[in-house]
């Protein structure tokens, strides 16, 4: 079998085994958010934080539980990090300087997982584990649970309560997040990859010396960090590494798990507003942006001109000789569609084409199918930029699954698509306008531009990647990173959870024969258009001075 077609093979059969467990785990997730009884072990948590999980929130309540649990999260995580050489099991490392300990705990309670420091040679197993590790299970709980209250804002009517932010955090965790990553966890052990708490050891010689490796619970913080959308590696070279991902088949599994629960979080949203219908037609729009991403990004790596490149069978720079380009291309796309930022191979030795596509990816706003929660909510929100968009076409008021769209409602979602590009292109521009910054870059022109501008569209986006060659782990980007996370992850939860007030205190509108059918196949087609059109009016400008230059040159 040749190498497109082994990659084509990998991608139907990813397809295939996301369409089987769409269903069921999707309805189950719409239960889980749905039910009034709660477990036991739920109890007792509910008890030891002082939460009540039967009374109901507005938006406003919904939003300070938010912001309250991911401060302590922050403040819980920066403190670890600065005591970490007093701690046991820290493997003899010292403890994270402030710029650095700031920047991993904005990270990981964002679900960014940017890594300016490589783990192993930084991090010891009580940070890795206690909180590192804690903070994947959290941060992916808190996006889903702001997703599940937008969807409640659109399933309710004449009320302004969304539901109960820490009953929806505990039973993300507790119901879908920790089984899924358990059974994940079992399998990739299975597989070769490394799960246990052994200190520092030496491997072999190379090159006249020896090479020391130190273990951890790798497996089971792998699991999370890709059902989580999460993406930080135990090691430095994350999802490259044989001891997080040691075959092809964890490979494609690792890449399963990064997309399934976004997925099928389009099956909760349409059990949950009564037609799983309009869950078919976001999941359309999703499918329909991944694959084609996904196949543009194979023909630009598989498309190699000269011998080195034909007798590779495709550009191999910086890609694992294992999985080879179309897996290496699958992935990539996968990481940069949601906010996972797990690589395989680095961003930075793809084509100049293909680098300007896992940039896209993430300026897309994380959405095809984006981050866990956060790639369904800001699907939703330009759900209601494309009936904004149809309603002036055909001079209608619009409505979305009986809501109007009125002004309040479009203010709140213009707001929410404008703040991350604007944090993108300020910190981009301050960064390269500087005298000091630009000394980070590894390469001068539009690959060192890329370098950049790749930085902070991963952290303002929560994705997490890197596009290498930048060194990040200095005082101006640890802090600007760490802030465009904290920006980037909070600021549009505050219009999300506006709108899915405002939402659902509306009253219903009856469907008309002028309603515009939002589950049929012509609204899927605009609302890849508004996507597309949107991030293009943004971000054109500042791709042509990156990886749009640098493919064409």
């Amino acid at each position: 079998m040749g190498p497109v077609l082994a990659g084509v093979a990998q991608l139907l059969a990813l397809m295939a085994a996301l369409a089987l467990v769409y269903v069921p785990l999707g309805t189950y997730m719409a239960r889980v958010y749905s039910s009034d009884r709660h477990w036991r072990v739920e109890r007792w948590i509910y008890k030891g934080i002082g939460a009540n999980p039967d009374a109901e929130m507005r938006w406003a309540a919904y939003l300070r539980g938010v912001l309250a649990f991911s401060a302590a999260g922050v403040l819980f995580l920066y403190l670890l990090q600065r005591l970490q050489g007093s701690l046991p099991g820290s493997l003899g490392f010292s403890s994270i300087e402030p710029a650095q300990a700031f920047n991993t705990a904005a990270s990981f309670v964002t679900n960014t997982n940017w890594q300016s420091y490589s783990g192993e040679q930084a991090m010891g197993h009580v940070v890795q584990t206690a909180g590192l590790a804690v903070q994947n299970f959290v941060s992916a709980a808190v996006g889903m649970a702001v997703a599940v209250a937008l969807v409640r804002g659109f399933a309710r009517s004449r009320t302004g309560e969304l539901g109960n932010f820490w009953a929806d955090l505990v039973r993300g965790t507790v119901r879908v997040l920790v089984p899924v990553a358990a059974v994940a966890a079992v399998v990739l052990v299975a597989c070769g990859a490394l799960q246990n708490f052994s200190g520092i050891h030496e491997v072999g010689q190379f090159m006249g010396g020896s090479q020391a490796w130190n273990g951890g619970a790798v497996a089971s913080q792998e699991a999370i960090k890709e059902l989580g959308t999460n993406g930080g590696g135990y090691f430095n070279a994350n999802s490259a590494h044989p001891f997080e991902n040691p075959t092809p088949f964890t490979n494609l599994f690792e890449i399963f798990l990064i997309l399934v629960i976004p997925l099928s979080l389009t099956r909760t949203f349409g059990v949950m507003v009564g037609s799983v219908k309009q869950g078919y037609a976001i999941l359309a729009t999703m499918v329909t942006i991944w694959a084609g991403f996904a196949a543009l990004m194979m023909w630009t790596e598989f498309a190699h001109h000269g011998p080195a490149l034909q007798a590779a069978g495709g550009a191999m720079e910086g890609k694992e000789a294992r999985f080879g380009v179309g897996a290496s291309s699958i992935f990539a796309v996968s990481t940069t569609l949601t906010s996972t930022g797990a690589v395989d191979s680095f961003h930075s030795s793809f084509t100049g084409l293909g680098g300007g596509i896992t940039m896209l990816g993430m300026m897309l706003g994380e959405i095809a199918p984006g981050g866990v929660g956060s790639g369904l909510y800001g699907m939703l929100i330009m759900a209601i930029i494309a009936v904004f968009i149809a309603g002036l076409m055909v001079g209608r008021t619009p409505e979305y699954l009986g809501k109007k769209i009125g002004s309040r409602e479009i203010k709140l979602a213009a707001c929410y698509i404008l703040i991350t590009p604007a944090l993108v292109l300020v910190f981009t521009s301050a960064s390269l306008a500087l005298p000091t910054p630009p000394h980070s870059m590894l390469n001068s022109g539009a690959h060192g531009f890329s370098e950049v501008l790749y930085a902070f569209t991963s952290a303002s986006n929560n994705n997490g990647s890197a596009f290498a060659g930048l060194n990040a782990n200095t005082d101006w980007f640890n802090t600007t990173t760490g802030l465009a996370m904290l920006l980037g992850r909070f600021l549009p939860m505050i219009f999300v959870l506006a709108l899915a007030g405002s939402l659902a205190g509306q009253r219903p509108v009856p469907a008309t024969a002028g309603t515009l059918r939002t589950e049929k196949p012509l609204f899927s087609g605009l609302l890849v258009g508004a996507i597309l059109i949107v991030t293009g009016l943004t971000y054109f400008p500042a791709l042509a001075l990156g990886p749009l230059a640098e493919g064409l040159a």
